[in-house]
């Protein structure tokens, strides 16, 4: 098994924030009006308070970082991580999310949303871990 003491905690942290900022992206100008508007929420009116919501959602991207360096293990192949990344992300995040949304009667276009922006979030984790040893 892989020792956490062998995970570049660096690359954790750059790749967690790489999600993050690609997060940024994704729910903002490319589908912010369509996330919104398939999910029910007012763009306009904050779920919570901004530093809370964003600060908790750094705080996962960065657990879910380390979980998957643990996973791929230290020195991971450039290759090998991000396909590990794309598998991961489309494979069971983003299958989760489709389940999630259809018992909760959602539309397909928010899990194509969701789930593509978790398939890209997995693939940045497996390229920024398999970059940076």
């Amino acid at each position: 098994g892989t020792d956490v003491a062998d995970i570049n905690l660096w690359a954790v942290l750059l790749a967690a924030a790489s999600a993050f900022l690609l997060g940024g992206i994704w729910y903002g100008p490319l589908f912010k009006h369509a996330w919104c508007r398939e999910a029910g929420v007012d763009p306009d009116k904050p779920n919570g308070h901004p530093a809370a919501v964003f600060g908790c959602a750094f705080v996962l991207s960065l657990v879910a970082a380390a979980v998957f360096a643990v996973f791929l293990g230290a020195a991971p192949p450039l290759a090998s991580s991000v396909g590990a990344g794309l598998a991961v992300g489309l494979g069971w995040v983003a299958t989760s999310f489709g389940i999630n949304c259809l018992f909760a009667g959602r539309s397909l276009r928010l899990w194509l949303i969701d789930g593509g922006y978790h398939t890209l979030q997995f693939a940045l984790y497996g390229l920024v871990l398999g970059l940076w040893h």
